[in-house]
């Protein structure tokens, strides 16, 4: 009977392991050649990973773009819930790999629902990552890896990297765990763990990219990561560009649907257009920006008749719009926002880069989880040539504004406010930030990326 057990559980062992080895994913060879014809291979090959929409992570989008124009062959993988860029759609050389959403019974609001749905909704996000990633893309040379969002992400990465030979390169926009502090706090205990994760994978990296020089310098001290880290700040793509004559300006806006309040005053010079773009998340507070509209509609109405009318187009997609958009429409009937009249849209690519072009003054609301990242958004107001007002108190804020020159910093509505009132009542002091702003938008994202990520991935 012992011997029996021993023969059956010598056997199930020796299932499992002959299993394990059959079914474990293809390496990456790269002296393995398809087609026989050398020309007609890519210089490189590679994966590009953002665990979201891909629509709505240009960086990304940017990066496959910078690879396939420079000869490399790119698999981009993400969620597929919006447009992506239409070079990224029509490039012979990038293929876009859809990550499946959750099945409809796994996506409820029920509360006692989602305790019981919530792990099964991460098996399948794991389950999906692991598929692609390790069966169903060809291997590749190199994969870059953004971050946050880090769970699952940098764990089925890392391991995949490891069976495939492939060359794990990780993306820091952020840190998932300054994020999930906003929510629960520093000294949450789920919040240690997501940083020990997070410390603990991204060592498996050949190497790192990062968003500021601040970032950088934090996981060099506080990670004490030994691979290089090399800092990419956000430059405009080529699609951001000013529009010089005001004419052109002003026939983009009046034609937009969400102009019509205001048309008249846009033709007589009696109104201006404010935009934002904003994720609708915590850590970019739209209250803010609400609070100091609300101010400038009284000082406008009461002590500075002057002052213009505005619209403030605020575009994107995010968790809190509708919390937003239902006090804005409270206030709008309180009759608090009498000279103002705010809208929300989602724009295509090219609209939006109108738009920037065409508006007076680009608000980021960005108030930076860690105070090492910075907002994308800003980049792209600066490529259009749109003078900013931000969201100044953290640290890496001087690494993209410079104050008085292109933009100018609030830490406050109130100072937001004072901020609108100035620029919108003084047409010179706006122009000249535009200036600013114009002068910011000649160099570009090709500019920053091949010295740095095109020499990583050797296509420099």
């Amino acid at each position: 009977m012992i011997l029996f057990t021993v023969i059956e559980v010598a056997f199930y062992i020796s299932t499992a392991v002959t299993l394990f080895i059959l079914l474990l994913p293809s390496q990456y060879e790269p002296k393995r050649r398809g087609s026989g014809n050398d020309s007609n291979e890519p210089k490189t090959t590679a994966q590009v990973l953002v665990l979201g929409d891909i629509g709505r992570s240009p960086r990304m989008q940017y990066h496959a773009l910078s690879i396939a124009r420079g000869g490399g062959q790119v698999d981009i993988i993400g969620y597929a819930e919006s447009e992506v860029h239409p070079d990224i759609s029509s490039h012979p050389k990038i293929s876009v790999v859809p990550i499946p959403p959750h099945p409809r019974f796994l996506q409820t609001s029920n509360k006692l629902l989602f305790l019981l749905v919530a792990p099964l909704k991460v098996l399948f996000q794991v389950f999906s990552l692991w598929w692609i990633l390790a069966y169903s893309t060809k291997p590749a040379k190199w994969l870059l890896v953004q971050n946050p969002p880090s769970i699952p992400t940098l764990a089925i990465a890392s391991l995949v990297c490891f069976f495939r030979q492939t060359k794990l390169v990780i993306d820091w926009h952020n840190f998932g765990y300054t994020i999930l502090a906003l929510k629960l706090g520093d000294a949450h205990p789920l919040v240690r763990v997501s940083k020990w994760y997070e410390n603990v994978f991204c060592r498996s990296a050949t190497a790192h990219l990062c968003v500021t020089n601040a970032m950088a310098s934090v996981l060099r001290k506080e990670f004490g990561l030994k691979a290089p880290i090399l800092p990419l700040h956000d430059r405009p793509a080529s699609h951001f560009q000013p529009i010089l004559e005001e004419r052109k300006r002003e026939e983009f806006l009046l034609s937009l649907p969400d102009a019509a309040p205001v048309r008249s005053l846009l033709k007589e010079g009696k109104a201006k257009v404010i935009v934002s773009s904003t994720s609708w998340t915590p850590d970019e507070d739209f209250s803010l920006l609400i609070d100091a509209l609300c101010h400038y509609s009284e000082v406008s109405s009461t002590t500075n008749p002057q002052l213009p009318a505005v619209l403030a187009i605020i575009t994107g997609k995010g968790p809190q719009r509708q919390m937003y958009v239902d006090r804005v429409s409270r206030l709008q009937k309180a009759g608090k926002l009498s000279k103002v009249t705010i809208c929300t849209a989602w724009l295509s690519t090219d609209d939006y880069a109108h738009l920037l072009a065409s508006a007076s003054i680009g608000v980021s609301l960005h108030t930076s989880s860690s105070g090492v990242d910075l907002p994308m958004k800003v980049v792209d107001m600066f490529g259009s040539g749109l003078p900013v007002v931000g969201w100044s108190k953290f640290e890496a804020w001087p690494e993209l504004v410079t104050d008085g020159v292109n933009g100018k910093g609030f830490g406050s509505s109130k100072e937001l406010a004072e901020q609108l009132v100035d620029l919108l009542g003084n047409p010179g002091k706006l122009e000249k930030l535009r200036d600013g702003a114009r002068d910011a938008s000649s160099y570009r994202w090709d500019d920053e990326w091949a010295p740095v990520a095109g020499k990583l991935f050797g296509l420099d």
